[in-house]
């Protein structure tokens, strides 16, 4: 089977960062990771003047059509926001590679985060994690890796989960499941790490 080919267009303006953060409660299911001994808030701090945007994207052929409810693009939607991040598009697209590249393209040029939720499982028409593959510059095999090993303390089946995340450009693209829960729990496992990347992918590589 050949590949899908992906029109390649010429580059954007990158998304800039927003000054005009408004404090707001943490989310009770994404707490502070613990490093070691020692416990830190690693999440936006209330006087971080930047904020991050989001987008979330539903990846169902029937949730596309309204032929069900999305409740997982609601449910990653206020846990973003809870993050500190500012979620300016949610949008839902059918099981269709090609359709799920060309989203994920103009996406990565308006946001920072692009989060997919479904299509990462093992069934014929389950293709975002190819999709997300095909338009990304680069992988962090590290943080898909992290989502499956924290989804298999509650589940086994969070091994079907063939989820990947990436770099293209200055945005990071993540694959979660298509459940409310699962898409919540694999966000919360790597939570901690999204703003580091976001800032070294836009240029902030000094070290503390």
């Amino acid at each position: 089977m050949t590949n899908p080919i992906v029109k390649v267009e010429s580059p954007s303006p990158q998304p800039q960062l927003s000054r005009n953060l408004r404090p707001s409660p943490v989310h009770p299911l994404l707490p502070s990771l613990v490093l070691g001994k020692k416990k830190r808030t690693t999440f936006f701090s209330m006087a971080d003047p930047v904020q991050y945007s989001a987008a979330v994207v539903t990846v169902s052929d029937s949730r596309s059509r309204g032929d069900q409810e999305d409740k997982s693009g609601p449910a990653l939607v206020r846990a973003l926001e809870n993050l500190r991040f500012l979620v300016t598009r949610r949008e839902s697209v059918p099981d269709d590679q090609i359709q799920i590249q060309n989203l994920l393209i103009h996406l990565s040029r308006e946001v920072h985060l692009v989060v997919t939720t479904g299509g990462t499982g093992v069934a014929p028409r389950d293709v975002t994690p190819e999709a997300t593959v095909a338009v990304c510059d680069r992988l962090l095999d590290g943080i898909a890796e992290r989502m499956r090993s924290e989804g298999l303390k509650k589940t086994p089946f969070a091994a079907l989960s063939r989820g990947v995340c990436g770099a293209r450009g200055r945005a990071l693209i993540l694959n979660v499941p298509g459940s409310p829960n699962g898409a919540v729990d694999s966000l919360q496992a790597v939570a901690a790490l999204l703003p580091h990347v976001i800032d070294l992918l836009n240029g902030k590589t000094e070290h503390s």
